[in-house]
């Protein structure tokens, strides 16, 4: 069910809000007072045009040629060349919905009035939304400095005709779908391909999908941590509400209260409680430090995105046409070392569940069977699965290595520092699909492990994942093909259906739309 119309300018956009709009599940509008603030601020463009007076990247080249006067008559051509010059991406195609969060980012942003774009143009982006006719970028040859200009430019090639479009689910000219509609390509004014193209609504976009994506992984963590420490009956002591008292970190905080809420009326904590064990291993007893130093990194970037996506990152601004600023709202850096940040805490994540993981598989697991299987020798158990988590987590440390250290001069010094925001971004997605895959292993071997505590029950809460497990991944008494269960994890990972069960909503700081 589609919820109320976003107003496109007017309204607060959260990252919900971003990906129901990509989703179809809201519709994006213009407010009358949004349409006369865009009718104002092209009228500025027309005068400034009219006027000759030089404003860079309006009656002037680009970059380096920001001297090179532009006659008035061919500020059309400027900006479809611009386009056309700048559409050198290379790689794989981005993900569709990818490309309509930069469409619905950049529509919005256009929308504060500052950018002296042409209603028209912003209509046709919308029209792109609606009818879910999406432009396709290459995902390489941004450097996340004067914006995502290669990805961008590819993403509104189609408004002049040009490029190629996803309809339908098939990939075909952008000139044939406009044909189809009986639509026309859009004459862009002066101004309106720089508008375009200058902005970080491609690292955006892509740091929208990275925050909806590591917050499952975050919800599922904690899920998958707590069903392991049932396992290999860990200690609650260490999420004691007056212990983090002591050192109230938020993130660390939250796991902790997680953790007590998971565990609440477990059997398998009362068994224990008075064993002569003094303390756990760290990727335990730590749990609410490690996986809360990553719920505040995650917090952060959520904060900093959230300024961005409701900002006007183009260049130049037009205030009035007496006042324009070419200033660097464009420039990635802002966002490009919380990704990075986020991107290590993703990894970290990974790391310590792999511990867990391997864990489990020892001694330390107090009474579970070696490698999680009775009768081994003959059966390797869950051994090699191991392997994988292990494989999984080194893959990731080397891709930390932070994006946003680099810079390589561009636009002949011109653009002498970048951010490298969009590989930190892509790059940074990588990390949290391999977390992905390594948290549905721990939930698959925590669920083997609870199986050798019977009778014993757990949680009511952990109970009932576990038994939404096994209705997709049978108890392993002997060796088998694992890799059908992996993937069977990952998709019960996916599809959040746990988290429902879990029924601990995230709300406040620590949800998508606030």
């Amino acid at each position: 069910m589609k919820t109320s119309p976003f107003a496109f300018g007017d309204d607060f956009m959260t990252i919900a809000k971003a990906l129901e709009l990509a989703r179809g599940e809201t519709k994006g509008i213009i407010t009358e007072n949004t349409r006369q603030n865009i009718l104002s601020n092209r009228n500025c463009v027309e005068t400034i045009v009219k006027n000759r007076k030089t404003v860079y990247g309006v009656n002037t080249g680009f970059g380096p040629l920001c001297t090179t006067l532009i006659d008035g008559e061919d500020t059309r051509t400027l900006q479809y060349n611009l386009l056309m010059s700048h559409s050198v991406g290379v790689g794989n195609y981005i993900d569709p919905e990818i490309s309509m969060l930069i469409m619905i980012l950049k529509v919005h942003a256009l929308c504060k009035g500052f950018s002296g774009i042409a209603i028209q143009t912003v209509e046709r982006i919308i029209w792109h939304i609606d009818n879910a006719v999406i432009p396709c970028v290459p995902e390489q040859g941004s450097v996340g400095a004067s914006g995502d200009l290669a990805p961008l430019s590819h993403l509104f090639l189609p408004l002049i005709g040009l490029g190629k479009v996803t309809y339908n689910g098939k990939i075909t000219d952008s000139a044939e779908v406009l044909q189809l509609f009986g639509l026309q390509p859009v004459a862009l004014g002066a101004k309106e391909g720089l508008a375009l193209i200058n902005g970080t609504q491609f690292m955006c976009a892509h740091a929208v999908v990275l925050l909806e994506k590591l917050h499952n992984c975050l919800d599922h963590a904690d899920i998958s941590a707590a069903m392991n420490l049932e396992a290999m009956l860990g200690s609650v002591k260490p999420f004691d509400q007056e212990l983090h008292a002591l050192r109230p970190h938020a993130g660390s905080v939250y796991v902790a209260q997680r953790m007590r809420t998971l565990l609440e009326g477990s059997q398998m904590v009362e068994s224990h409680t008075d064993c002569s064990r003094v303390q756990d291993p760290y990727s335990l007893r730590c749990i609410p430090q490690i996986h809360g130093a990553s719920r505040n990194a995650w917090l952060h970037l959520k904060e900093i995105i959230l300024i961005e996506i409701n900002s006007v990152t183009d260049n130049p601004i037009i205030f009035s046409d007496e006042k324009t600023i070419s200033g660097g709202h464009f420039h990635g850096q802002p966002i490009a070392l919380p990704i990075d940040y986020a991107a290590l805490a993703a990894s970290e994540l990974g790391n310590v569940a792999d511990r867990r993981v391997y864990l489990s598989l020892t001694e330390a697991g107090h009474g579970l069977p070696k490698l999680l299987m009775q009768h081994t020798g003959l059966n390797s158990g869950f051994m090699i699965v191991q392997y994988t988590t292990a494989a999984l987590a080194s893959e990731n440390k080397t891709l930390c290595f932070p994006a946003s250290a680099d810079s390589i001069p561009t636009s002949l010094g011109q653009e002498d520092h970048v951010s490298m925001g969009s590989i930190a971004v892509r790059k940074a997605l990588r990390i949290v699909d391999n977390l992905e895959k390594i948290i549905a292993i721990e939930m698959l071997t925590a669920a083997q492990g609870l199986d050798f505590r019977r009778p014993l029950r757990s949680s009511i809460i952990i109970e009932n994942i576990h038994s939404l497990i096994r209705q997709h991944i049978a108890f392993a008494d002997c060796d088998r093909i694992f890799y059908p269960d992996i993937q069977n994890a990952i998709n019960i990972l996916r599809s959040q259906e746990i988290s429902k069960i879990a029924k601990l909503a995230e709300n406040g700081e620590w949800g998508m739309d606030s």
